[in-house]
C-alpha cells in the first residue's frame, strides 16, 4: 500500500468515527467544561476569588457571586445533559443558546457603560454571542437531517414491497 493510500485509509477511518453528530457531541461536552468549572469556582470563592476584590464584610457581593456561579454551573450541566441523543434536543439547546446570548448582551452593555475590555471579556463574548448560537444552528441541521433520513425508509414490515 502506498503512503498516500495509507493516509487516505486512515483519514477514512477517522471520518467514519467522527460523524457530524459525534463532533457536535464532543464539542458540547468539552465546551460545557467552561461554565461548569467557572460556576464551581464562583461557588467556592465568591467575590474573594475575583480580580476586583469586594469590600471587606460585603456579604451581598459574595452571596450574589455564588448565586450567579450556581446559574453558570446549571447551564454547563444542562449542556452536558443534551449530549446523549443530541439530535432530539433542539428545544433544550435553543433555550440554552438564548440564555447564554442574553448574558452576552448584558456583558456587552457593561462594556458600553465603561467596564474594562479585557481579553477574558472578549473571549466570553465570542462564546456567548457566536459559539452558542452556532452550536444551536449546527444541532438544528443535524436534527433536520435525522428527521429527513427516516422519511424515505419503508417500515420494516413493508420492506418486501418495492422496486
Amino acid at each position: 500500500m502506498s503512503r498516500v493510500a495509507a493516509i487516505r485509509a486512515t483519514a477514512a477511518r477517522v471520518e467514519s468515527l467522527m460523524t457530524p453528530r459525534r463532533a457536535l457531541q464532543a464539542l458540547i461536552a468539552i465546551a460545557a467544561m467552561l461554565p461548569v468549572a467557572g460556576g464551581l469556582w464562583e461557588i467556592a470563592h465568591g467575590a474573594s476569588g475575583a480580580v476586583s476584590q469586594a469590600a471587606p464584610g460585603d456579604g451581598w457581593t459574595d452571596n450574589h457571586r455564588r448565586y450567579l456561579g450556581g446559574l453558570l454551573l446549571a447551564i454547563g450541566l444542562a449542556y452536558w445533559s443534551a449530549v446523549p441523543g443530541i439530535e432530539h434536543k433542539t428545544g433544550r439547546l435553543r433555550l440554552l443558546a438564548a440564555l447564554v446570548a442574553i448574558g452576552g448582551l448584558a456583558r456587552l452593555v457593561g462594556l458600553a457603560l465603561g467596564d474594562p475590555p479585557t481579553g477574558a471579556v472578549a473571549a466570553a463574548l465570542v462564546m456567548e454571542l457566536m459559539a452558542a448560537p452556532l452550536v444551536c444552528v449546527w444541532q438544528a441541521r443535524l436534527a433536520t437531517r435525522q428527521d429527513l433520513s427516516g422519511i424515505a425508509k419503508p417500515a420494516p414490515h413493508l420492506r418486501h414491497i418495492g422496486p
